[in-house]
Parts: C-alpha cells; sequence; structure tokens
C-alpha cells in the first residue's frame, strides 16, 4: 500500500518539501519591490528574443548602477527595444530609460499607501507559504495513518510522528515569518 516507504522517509520528504516551499517563497519575496534596487525585481520578465519567450537575465546583464537604478546591458542590441516594451508592460509600474545600448530603470520612492499595499502582498505571500507548509504536513500524517490502517507501523509510531512534523511545522513557519517581518521592514524603511 505504501510502497514500502519507512516513516522516518516519510518525515525526511517532507522536510525537504517544506524546505522547498519557504525557499521559493524567498524568491518570490525577492521579487517584491522595496526602495531599493535588486536585479530580482525584474528576472520574472520575459521578452521575445527571437520569436522565444525569454527571461531578461538570459539575454541582458542586469546590474545594479547605484541604491535606487538597475542597469540593463543586452547582449544583442537589436532586443532594446523588446527589453523596454516589456518592463512597461510588467505590472511593476517602472519606467526604463535607454541611453545607447544601456536600459536604466529608476525607482521611484514608495508612497506610503504603496508601501501599506506592498506590506500586504508581502503578509499574503507569506501566508501561502504557511498553508503549503501545512499541506505538506497534512500528506505526511495522512501517509503515517495510512501506514498504520496497513499495520505498517504501530499507533505510539504514528502519534512520534505527528509530533515531529508539529515541530518541523512550527520551524518552517517561523522561518517564513522572519522573512515576512524582514522584507516588511524593507518596504517600510524610507
Amino acid at each position: 500500500m505504501t510502497d514500502d516507504i519507512s516513516i522516518e522517509e516519510i518525515a525526511l520528504d517532507a522536510e525537504d518539501r517544506m524546505s522547498k516551499s519557504v525557499e521559493s517563497m524567498r524568491g518570490d519575496m525577492q521579487r517584491v519591490r522595496t526602495g531599493r534596487a535588486s536585479p530580482a525585481l525584474i528576472e520574472h520578465i520575459q521578452i521575445d528574443f527571437y520569436g522565444t519567450n525569454t527571461p531578461i537575465h538570459q539575454a541582458a546583464n542586469v546590474t545594479v548602477a547605484d541604491a535606487r537604478t538597475l542597469a540593463i546591458q543586452p547582449w544583442d542590441k537589436s532586443t532594446v527595444p523588446a527589453i523596454e516594451k516589456a518592463i512597461i508592460e510588467s505590472d511593476l509600474g517602472l519606467n526604463p530609460v535607454t541611453a545607447g545600448e544601456v536600459i536604466r530603470i529608476p525607482l521611484p520612492p514608495l508612497t506610503e499607501d504603496r508601501r501599506k499595499e506592498m506590506s500586504k502582498l508581502v503578509r499574503g505571500e507569506g501566508e501561502n507559504g504557511k498553508v503549503a507548509v501545512r499541506n505538506i504536513r497534512r500528506d505526511a500524517i495522512g501517509k503515517a495513518k495510512d501506514m498504520e490502517k496497513a499495520k505498517e507501523a504501530t499507533k505510539d509510531e504514528v502519534k512520534d510522528f505527528e509530533g515531529e512534523i508539529q515541530i518541523l511545522t512550527d520551524k518552517f513557519v517561523g522561518e517564513i515569518d522572519k522573512i515576512v517581518s524582514a522584507k516588511e521592514a524593507e518596504i517600510m524603511e524610507v
């Protein structure tokens, strides 16, 4: 029924999946715009690169020119218009400025309302991360209970396992809270 998987393997798999969920959420948080320039802000933007949708960072060098400016240097200067268009059409509200082959993206300071809006977005992302971790906990406990029903694990083993999984869940939920708090502090920094 459980394909000869042990309770320990279920716990290791759950821990690995929880860790990946937290890392994915951390990556999503990097895309949230703060007052500071970060190449991660535009990593997800796709451009039409010779008929193929390609992330900007695979068609150009993206660097931080200063605290509030990103610089994009395309490897092929014919892609400059496509990069500009993709940035303008993104939901980031950025206006690229082209100087020859270099595209500069000045990041305007965030207004108080925008900071609050971004803070809500960050909390929402954090909540999504917590839900993902809790779903992994639920799946792992379900597998352990299936093992108990199939007489592959005892009631005590499953009870101990539930305690272990809860400790793991609490650990990863705590990490998510730290990431969210740090990002909120970064957003509210003037």
